[in-house]
């Protein structure tokens, strides 16, 4: 069983302790704040241990000569970095994984870290939250309609989920239809989910108006199945509203500015907006309340294509998000980081509620499972797509290899949507024959359970291949 310590009990760091408690994992997670410990992560079978992790002693204490992983997931990057080093120098630790968030250490990442170099800090892999919610965000700007679009196979291959409206051809018809109604479109609908039940669709699988749709694609393909569930409005206004100019917002108004939209930043303390108006020059900075619904509509928030609120408090995004909808904004995005209020939030008015914990944990449990090349958690954590790769060169070396999809005996629950064959692009059928170095993309419904160990039992090559 593989031995992984987390450092920080914060939002993302319970996120992924569950996530890998739940996969039966070797846990222990330290913090130094008690009550965050036994709040996060009380309930969980996982080992929690009350101390600094900067404390040499408490490293040895725990044996960290015996994990295989350190994530340092602290919301301070000094400490991340520390703890790094001190779990390689008393542990060699195989992998350490470290949360930064300045963006300008981030931007040096090769320069700093790796273990190729004596000189550099010796981390295998950083993750930045704030890099990740920046990037969900724009593929979401880029795609009206999209409830969440993830990539794989180094963005060859798309996943997209909609929500299918009474103004979608294929809505209120069978999913075999789909095929005549855009004969040229190689796609597979992955699953559905009926009032938030999630179903393996079959041909004769109808899609009522309500259900979310989860479908796999080739980029250029996506807007023609999009426009099979809901009719999009490609005629947009190029006008952007974000909240808050922190480090998500700021890359934001940096990334869209660029682009020649037009965004108007709204931001409440008045030194970071300054900054922000110095940094984005070609974007309107107010400093102001969002939550004041009569500076939204002087500044025309119903012209808005997107409205995004992403500031550090949860519920100043969803309070400005729900009265821009009520004022006529077209999308509506709010960052919130507490998990309880997501289900809250549902038929409130706003569309899409980013969640950074999900984002991360998603990038995090990549780092964990061995074999697999990419991790996104999808519905809250409930569901999961993969991108595993098929090593072995016969059946005796793999379970997979040689054998057509229906006979891979999959964990119920779980399909194969695509394949990536050297540079090919393959939607998986039921007698697709999988080879040796396919990329296999995987779509499961429900993680609960021991689904995902079997899942990467499966796709295991035998011992004795090397």
């Amino acid at each position: 069983m593989t031995n992984i310590v987390i450092v920080g009990a914060g939002a993302v760091g319970a996120s992924v302790a569950e996530a890998l408690a739940m996969e039966e994992y070797d846990v222990t997670i330290i913090d130094e704040s008690a009550d965050r410990l036994d709040k996060q992560v009380g309930k969980l079978d996982i080992r929690a241990v009350h101390g600094d992790a900067t404390d040499p002693e408490l490293l040895e204490q725990i044996n960290i000569e015996d994990a295989e992983l350190l994530l340092a997931v602290t919301n301070q990057d000094h400490t991340n970095i520390l703890v790094c080093q001190l779990a390689f120098l008393l542990g060699n630790t195989p992998k350490v994984v470290a949360r930064i968030r300045n963006q300008e250490i981030n931007k040096r990442k090769d320069l700093l870290f790796g273990r190729d170099d004596p000189r550099k800090i010796p981390i295998d892999t950083i993750i930045s939250p704030e890099r990740l919610v920046t990037e969900h965000i724009i593929r979401l700007v880029d795609h009206p309609g999209a409830l969440q679009l993830v990539e794989f196979a180094k963005g060859k291959i798309q996943l997209v989920g909609i929500q299918a409206d009474v103004t979608g051809k294929l809505v209120g018809h069978k999913i075999r239809e789909l095929k005549e109604h855009i004969p040229n479109v190689n796609t597979r609908v992955a699953a559905v989910y009926h009032r938030n039940r999630g179903v393996i669709p079959q041909g004769d699988t109808i899609i009522a108006p309500g259900d979310v749709v989860f479908f796999i694609a080739t980029p250029e393909h996506i807007a023609d199945v999009v426009n099979e569930l809901r009719v999009v409005d490609t005629a947009t206004s190029n006008r952007v509203m974000l909240v808050g100019a922190g480090n998500i917002g700021l890359s934001l108004a940096k990334e869209m500015s660029a682009r020649e939209m037009r965004v108007v930043l709204i931001e409440k303390l008045e030194k970071i907006a300054m900054r922000a108006a110095d940094q984005v020059p070609k974007c309107l900075v107010i400093c102001a309340d969002a939550t004041d619904s009569d500076l939204l509509e002087r500044e025309n928030v119903g012209s808005m294509e997107v409205f995004c609120a992403v500031t550090d408090h949860d519920e100043t995004n969803i309070l400005s998000a729900m009265m821009a909808k009520n004022l006529g904004a077209k999308r509506t995005m709010a960052l919130v980081n507490n998990s309880a209020y997501v289900d809250l939030l549902e038929n409130t008015g706003i569309d899409i509620v980013v969640s950074p914990n999900l984002n991360t944990v998603s990038e995090l449990l990549t780092f964990v499972r061995k074999g697999t090349e990419v991790v996104h958690s999808l519905r809250r954590g409930a569901a999961e797509a993969i991108e595993t790769v098929v090593r072995g060169e016969t059946k005796q070396d793999s379970k997979v290899v040689g054998r057509s999809v229906e006979q891979l005996n999959l964990p119920k629950g779980t399909t194969v949507g695509a394949i990536l064959r050297d540079d090919e692009v393959l939607i998986a059928h039921h007698d697709t024959v999988i080879e040796q170095g396919d990329h296999i993309i995987l779509f499961v419904v429900d993680k609960s359970g021991k689904t995902i160990k079997k899942v990467q039992k499966l796709f295991e090559p035998s011992p004795l291949f090397l």
